[in-house]
């Protein structure tokens, strides 16, 4: 129908708009209209032939609630449970109500009284024996009660409370992705969300799991006041013997507790299975089916075991042999598909002989990588673009965690296997062909690394964090949720390498910055203030010192992301001093603001480590005299020693290490410390900025 004829029919047009923007007013009054009607079966009565719809949807609406359960991958996917359970509950009792009034009511009138459904799990099912009916239902309670429910209870209850206990842990790893470049702001944030998510439903599920157990004690009571009050009805008010009471009233109640009871039980296998899954790859279809039927030794052994049996005189040959022969041809077509050979992933190796059979040219000679990862061949999967290597996203992220922070892109990552050379799960990045990282990796492992303050021992192959030094732990992912509740980080495999990568990448910045960096951020810079790179580069500054200086900042941990200050700061001081080393001090003044809230962020008071005023003195007139810097060896040794042991305890303290020191001796005493204590940060004086103040936390050469 056309827009002309709907704005011509002003009832289509009413219809349109009631079903259009409006539509979401009728769906958020779905849920308060349906726990009314629920609530209005329980007060109001209903014919049979209601009874038989609703007692169909009920069994119709259980089965879905098991079948989502069984399909779902990870807890979360079925968030809605909790409030299912309380809907569930509320209809099966609703029910019981309803129908108990009509068997009360109508009960001397024959079996069909409270409809058809009830009838048929009275006659069908138990055969019309109401004796038989009641111990059916007996079992049935003690499955749900005792068993399901019971056991879902427990789970609810541990679960919520180790989710909650893990989220620290879990936080601290979304903040080490997030520092490594491995997950963007938007990742992290959503993953925070996931893990409030995570908790909230855990604490619900553990506070629903009390729906469905009193759900169960509702049943046997509403059984004995149905069978009672039948008794008493049917003998006193409509003069029928206890037989034909029994018969009638009896036989109802128990059709009906058998109708309400049978969907409780699949709505309480429904909640066992969503808050007992362990994973979030796979549904529990598919879990089982791996872990339970994919190994053939088991599989193999048990069918000896059967077929064994079935040969004992006096048991069922036929059955036995028949189920064992069954797994055994299970056991042997498993074996056959995991001895298939696995096709040969191969991405470069770093030892290949190349063909004797051709002349050697210029193109054989292979150009040193600037920054290269070599894999042995357990690792050679994170690495496989074929495979999708989780790794190879981890390392596009680090290089632009890298970029953004440090202000210039790195160069990329040259990847290749080094079958010869490493170990299986080792690894080692290299920089211009040096090494300057390796470490090991054990693929489908987490690693659960202790900040400080776990004390609980973890099974599992004992190392320490390649990235930082921390005390570490490789351990099986079911392990996962009690290390992060005792306070350990864990990352996956990927992370590690990813996070080591990262941290070698910001401690060699200076040397990732060549003279192509250097030119490309030069480029880059141009196209956003063009005028100013044309006056200062090359004409003022050429592109060799521009790179001596940045890279003189990098080594500092300066970061450049700034570079029209630091060109400009350039174009001040370009005209009367050439030497990078000073032309690099000039621009830490002026970038002076974002150097202190790059070490403290945005507090305003900064507190410093400072040397002893006598020690200062020494250090200066040693490092400024006009013969040149010569400071006395033991002088050195007792200061390094000393800035090493205070900057640590500054760091167990929260605070960061940075020693505030005069002008003249700040870029001498940066380059001698920088060895022995990399984290501790030089300033001076004249890099405070005027609106902070300072404050001395430490001071080294002071007696003890």
């Amino acid at each position: 129908m056309s827009t002309a004829s709907l704005s011509a029919n002003p009832w289509m047009a009413k219809i349109q708009g009631l079903l259009g923007p409006d539509a979401g007013i009728l769906k958020a009054m779905t849920a308060p209209l349906f726990i009314v009607m629920i609530l209005a079966m329980m007060v109001l009565p209903l014919p049979p032939l209601a009874l038989d719809l609703l007692f169909t949807f009920n069994i119709a609406l259980s089965l879905i609630v098991m079948m989502v359960a069984a399909t779902m991958k990870r807890p979360l996917d079925f968030a809605a449970l909790p409030a299912v359970l309380l809907v569930t509950t509320l209809l099966r009792l609703s029910l019981n109500v309803a129908s108990t009034r009509v068997v009360l009511m109508e009960g001397h009138t024959g079996p069909g009284a409270a409809g058809q459904v009830i009838e048929s799990f009275g006659h069908f099912l138990i055969g019309g024996n109401f004796a038989v009916g009641l111990l059916v239902f007996a079992i049935l309670v003690v499955i749900n009660f005792i068993v399901v429910t019971k056991g879902a209870e427990r789970i609810a209850e541990v679960g919520a409370r180790f989710t909650l206990d893990a989220m620290p842990g879990k936080q601290m790893a979304i903040d080490a992705d997030l520092n490594a470049g491995i997950i963007d702001e938007k990742e992290a944030k959503r993953r925070r969300a996931e893990v409030g998510d995570e908790a909230e439903f855990f604490g619900s599920m553990d506070g629903a799991s009390k729906y469905v157990r009193g759900d169960a004690v509702a049943g046997l009571l509403i059984l004995f006041i149905s069978v009672v009050g039948g008794f008493i009805i049917g003998m006193l008010q409509h003069d029928l013997s206890a037989g034909e009471a029994a018969r009638s009233y009896i036989l109802l109640a128990v059709g009906d507790a058998l109708v309400a009871q049978i969907p409780a039980l699949l709505i309480s296998v429904s909640a066992a299975m969503v808050i007992s899954r362990v994973g979030k790859e796979q549904d529990v279809g598919t879990q089982i089916r791996n872990q339970v039927f994919d190994s053939p030794q088991a599989i193999g052994v048990t069918a000896g075991i059967v077929g064994a049996l079935g040969l004992v005189p006096g048991m069922p040959h036929f059955v036995f042999l028949f189920i064992a022969s069954g797994l055994g041809a299970l056991a042997w077509a498993t074996m056959r598909r995991q001895r298939k050979p696995a096709e040969p992933v191969r991405t470069g190796d770093a030892n290949e002989i190349p063909s004797v059979n051709t002349e050697a040219t210029w193109d054989d000679l292979t150009p040193v990588d600037s920054l290269g990862l070599e894999v042995g061949y357990r690792l050679i999967a994170l690495v496989d673009k074929a495979r999708n290597g989780e790794l190879l996203g981890r390392i596009k992220g680090v290089r632009k965690k890298f970029a953004q922070e440090v202000g210039f892109l790195p160069p990329a990552v040259h990847i290749r296997d080094n079958l010869v050379d490493l170990k299986p799960g080792m690894y080692r990045v290299t920089l211009r062909g040096a090494v300057i990282g390796e470490g090991e990796a054990y693929p489908g492992m987490l690693l659960a690394i202790n900040p400080g303050g776990a004390t609980q021992q973890l099974p599992g192959t004992m190392t320490t964090d390649p990235a930082f030094g921390l005390p570490a732990v490789w351990i099986e992912e079911r392990n996962r949720e009690t290390a992060q509740m005792a306070g350990f980080t864990v990352v996956d495999c990927a992370t590690v390498v990813a996070t080591h990568l990262s941290h070698l990448m910001q401690v060699n910045a200076a040397r990732l910055l060549g003279r192509t960096e250097t030119q490309s951020l030069v480029d880059h810079v141009k196209k956003l203030a063009p005028n100013l790179i044309e006056d200062v580069i090359p004409k003022m500054v050429g592109v060799t010192t521009l790179q001596k200086v940045l890279q003189l900042l990098l080594e500092e941990g300066v970061h450049i992301r700034d570079m029209r200050s630091i060109v400009e700061s350039l174009s001040e001081h370009a005209a009367t001093v050439t030497d990078p080393t000073d032309l690099a001090q000039r621009v830490r003044v002026h970038l002076a603001p974002a150097i202190v809230q790059q070490i403290y962020g945005p507090v305003k008071e900064l507190e410093v480590i400072a040397l002893e005023p006598e020690l200062e003195r020494l250090v200066t007139q040693a490092l400024t005299s006009p013969h040149g810097a010569a400071l006395d060896p033991g002088v050195a040794d007792t200061l390094t020693r000393s800035a090493a042991d205070t900057a640590r305890r500054q760091e167990d303290l929260g605070l960061p290490a940075c020693l505030l020191v005069p002008d003249p001796i700040r870029a001498a005493l940066a380059r001698l410390l920088r060895r022995v204590a990399p984290r501790l940060r030089v300033i001076s004086h004249s890099e405070i900025p005027e609106t902070h103040s300072i404050r001395i936390a430490s001071i080294i050469g002071a007696p003890a």
